[in-house]
């Protein structure tokens, strides 16, 4: 009663409280120039693979996590693998891109690397917030997806039958607005009080934070290489870190991007300035555009 008290607005549905929590950081999202790149087909399959690389790192570890927690009362009642599940989507567009040997071949940044310590902390010891994780993800993807595929599909003259942009096809969801209110409805009976409601919230913004940090922290290694007189070039804290370090996220990386670390010591592609805004272009509208409509 006493939190009630305190958090009123908490007798609202989950949500709409995660909505509400979010606008902040999606409008944050929103008006970042890198998204109008992409809205203007401004982007190379260079770039474009990469992202999807780091997509897969960040749903491999969701992923992971919600299996562990499927029976679990705090996140069973959302548990929709078949229709929402996105790695075996995003291993199917690597094949296409970098061919069979796309695991020896993909870069885990630090930055996604960090996504991915958060999400298996948070499924190993608070999964109760799991839920902020996938809602964020899935129901973004779920909202712009289509809009990105089209832009993608028109932007890299990719195949009309759909390779290389299995992300963004849902085939499990033959209605997507239903499916997402079914999907709410669930995410809404979720038994939690008030004061895990509010971490909730907290985590979902974290959630959208990192999303674009991701693409933030490759911004911010442009400009030093731009200050510097020439183009970016990759550094060892990209590529690899120490996994026996404490990370302030309280768990180690997945085993997947882990892997990715050690193999990718000076293996991590080199490109033009122009190339890499672009890029983040692409990471940034999938973040924005999804969430915008959700």
């Amino acid at each position: 009663t006493s939190v009630l008290l305190l958090f009123p607005s908490m007798s609202k549905d989950l949500s709409e409280l995660l909505k509400e929590a979010t606008k902040e950081v999606h409008e944050q999202a929103e008006n970042t120039p890198f998204m109008k790149n992409f809205q203007k087909g401004q982007v190379s399959l260079h770039e474009f693979k990469l992202v999807t690389a780091s997509l897969y790192f960040i749903y491999s570890a969701l992923e992971e996590e919600i299996e562990r927690n499927k029976d679990n009362p705090v996140y069973a009642p959302v548990y929709f693998p078949a229709e929402l599940h996105r790695k075996a989507a995003l291993e199917e567009d690597l094949k296409y891109f970098y061919g069979s040997n796309w695991r020896e071949e993909i870069p885990c940044p630090e930055a996604t690397q960090k996504y991915v310590e958060r999400l298996h902390y948070v499924g190993k010891n608070h999964p109760e917030l799991l839920v902020a994780h996938a809602y964020t993800r899935y129901l973004g993807d779920l909202s712009g997806g289509q809009v990105l595929k089209k832009i993608a599909q028109k932007a890299l003259q990719l195949p009309s039958t759909g390779e290389g942009l299995a992300f963004f096809t849902f085939d499990g969801v033959s209605n997507a607005t239903k499916f997402k209110q079914l999907y709410r409805s669930r995410m809404n009976a979720l038994e939690m009080d008030c004061a895990t409601k509010k971490r909730v919230l907290e985590e979902a913004k974290k959630a959208f934070l990192l999303n674009i940090q991701v693409f933030e922290a490759l911004q911010e290694l442009v400009s030093k290489g731009q200050e510097n007189g020439h183009p970016w070039q990759p550094k060892a804290e990209l590529r690899t870190r120490n996994v026996n370090k404490s990370y302030e996220h309280g768990a180690a990386p997945g085993k997947e991007c882990e892997k990715i670390n050690r193999r990718h010591t000076g293996m991590m592609p080199t490109t033009p300035l122009v190339r890499w805004i672009l890029a983040l272009g692409f990471l940034a509208t999938t973040v924005a555009v999804g969430l915008f409509a959700m």
